[in-house]
This record gives C-alpha cells, structure tokens and sequence, in this order.
C-alpha cells in the first residue's frame, strides 16, 4: 500500500528526509495520526538503509497483552512460564542486523518501559527465564499517535526513554495538509482494489470536489477504505456524489450515526440493482425542470391582482424541494447542500411536502 505516492510539498519534504534518515544508524521516532502510514514511513527507512538486506520486524505494542510483551520482545526459555513448551526468540533477536519497528511505542506500561529503556542503553537483551545476556545489534524505529510529550508531564511515559527514542524525530502529516495529494490517491488506490480485468472507478467532479473538501480523520487509512467500498458497489464506474447514500461515506468523528431513511437508502440500492448496474446519475439541479415560475402579481392596468402569496411560496418551495431529492436519488443530505438548507430544516420541509419519504 503506497501511501508515500504524493506530489505535495510536505511529501516531496518527507521523502528527502528519509533518504538521508536512511544513511544514518540512529534511532527513529515516527509521529502522527492513526492511518497516515508511519508503518510504511518505518519499511522506507529500513529499505533505504544498509540494513535492508536483513529483516525488518515489526510489533505494535498496543496490541499485545501488556503480560506478553516482555517475552515477544525478548524471548523465553523452556519452561519460564506457564505455557512455555520450547525456547523461543523474541523480536529483537529476529530483528538481529535488521530494523525492530515499535510501532505504538505510547501504549507501553511503565514497567515494561523500564526493560526497553536497558535494552536501548546496553544493546543487551536478557531472555524470560534464561540469565544469560544476548547482544543485539538492532536499528530502533519506533512510532505513536500520542503526544509524548503530555504523556512524560502526565507521568504516562518515563522521559529517559523518550529522549532515548526521540534521536530523530520525523512527522508524517495527516491527509487534510496533502490536500493536492488526496485526488491521486483516490486514483491509486482504485487501480489497487479494481478486480482483474475490471477498469479502476473514478471519481466525476462532483465527487472530486467532495474529496477535496472532507477533512478524512481516518487519513490514507479512511480513503483506502472508502475506496475499496466504492469498488465493490460500482466496479469500473464514474462515481458522482449525488448517488452514494450519505450512510455509505465517511462520518466525522462525533456525527450521528446513519438515520433511519439513510440506512434504508443503502437497503434500496441494492434491491434496485442500481449499485452495480449503470452510471450514478449527477448530482446538479436541473434549473429547466418542471417548476412553477412565480407570476408576477401586477396587471396590465397597474393594479395589484389578489393572489394566496403563502401557498404561491410553497409550490415554488415544494416543487425545488423535489427536484433535488429526484436529482440525488433520495439523498437527503445532498438535497439539503443543493438547496443550501442545514439538513434539519431540509427535513422539516421534506415531512411538509413529501411525508411518503418517512413511512416505513
């Protein structure tokens, strides 16, 4: 998964930090949010490295059992433990000449931080039940989504081994400042996830200006995602942001989750067959539909005719209302943005001129 791919400034930066990163032995802190690829930033290191014709071991810390972490990393003898049925190497020893990724070094207990800090000072690693030393010779690359340095004030994190760490730090930027990286990704990724034989999807513009606009929390991670999601509902087609159903893209974090009449605009895609059959319509009001022009109240004579001007309004109102739920094929939060309505109000004039839209 190549999310390095980028003609942005901050990732032409990144990668000419890498290469001369790569020249040097010394230990590696990558920092940056969940999903910006700090795993991948840690192989292109190693790969560019004199290193890189030995291993490249990774392991997230916040993955493991805190009470496992010692033996993975370390290793155990026959017998150490409950369980122990055969010695066993851990990761440095694998890492042996290589890279040892750390990947979520910021999920680390205190206690265990203790044993790594020893390790990183003496390049010596003593096996789970075994007293004998073993010296390694291992490049340190760790990584956090933390803020380590809230972390060491709360007390969460020992300084020592942040500055033991924190040699080079390098930052990864999220997707929302890769801003002209995000269209070529979407391309990427669609080549990757495409069938065989089948053409990669691609994005009209409406969608792309979507793209470009959505801030994506989740990062490369959450456009991988979407992606993948969009290829299995339109293989090979040209997406336009007015027929994905609003529960089938992303959600800022914190967003409500998919309503009701959302969820139920999934469940109709797919029994109209129109997710894998055929182009999505676009997404533009159609300024020549049927739609009453409001006459003008004035007479010839230069009299004003009596007229309801209430229920003038709303036909006018209603008939726009349901132009832009039959150019977004029932998208109600697209309708609500093509009328420049927050989605609430849009909904009120909705049950208004079109309550059939919320019977179950």
């Amino acid at each position: 998964m190549e999310l390095l791919a980028g003609e942005s400034a901050v990732m032409r930066s990144l990668r000419a930090i890498l290469r001369r990163v790569a020249a040097s032995d010394s230990t590696v802190l990558v920092l940056g949010e969940s999903g910006t690829g700090k795993e991948l930033v840690a192989r292109s290191i190693h790969r560019l490295s004199e290193r890189s014709r030995n291993a490249f071991v990774p392991v997230n810390c916040g993955a493991i059992p805190h009470d496992l972490l010692e033996s993975e990393l370390f290793g155990h003898t026959k017998g150490a433990f409950t369980g122990a049925l055969v010695d066993r190497r851990g990761r440095f020893e694998m890492a042996n000449s290589g890279s040892l990724f750390l990947d979520e070094i910021g999920d680390m207990r205190l206690e265990m931080q203790v044993k790594l800090l020893r390790v990183l000072q003496e390049r010596m690693i003593d096996r789970v039940g075994d007293e004998r030393p073993f010296k390694v010779d291992v490049r340190i690359i760790a990584a956090t989504h933390r803020d380590l340095d809230k972390s060491v004030a709360d007390g969460e994190f020992r300084a020592d081994l942040y500055y033991r760490l924190n040699v080079i730090p390098i930052y990864v930027p999220p997707l929302r400042e890769r801003e002209g990286d995000i269209l070529l990704l979407f391309d990427h990724f669609a080549q990757q996830s495409a069938g065989r034989g089948d053409s990669p999807i691609r994005a009209a513009p409406c969608l792309s200006s979507w793209l470009m606009q959505y801030d994506w929390p989740g990062n490369c991670r959450e456009l991988l995602n979407f992606v993948e999601r969009m290829t299995v509902l339109w293989p090979g087609k040209e997406l336009t942001l007015a027929a994905i159903p609003i529960a089938m893209l992303p959600r800022r974090r914190g967003a409500p989750a998919p309503t009701a009449e959302e969820q139920r605009a999934v469940l109709d895609l797919w029994d109209s067959g129109s997710a894998t059959d055929g182009a999505p319509i676009d997404g533009a009001l159609d300024w020549a539909a049927d739609v009453p022009t409001p006459r003008t109240p004035i007479s010839s004579g230069g009299r004003m005719d009596a007229i309801d001007l209430k229920q003038v309004l709303a036909d006018y109102e209603a008939a726009w209302v349901r132009e832009a739920m039959r150019v977004t094929s029932g998208n109600i939060t697209h309708a609500a943005e093509l009328l420049r309505l927050p989605r609430t109000t849009f909904i009120e004039r909705l049950r208004k001129y079109e309550p059939s839209v919320f019977r179950q």
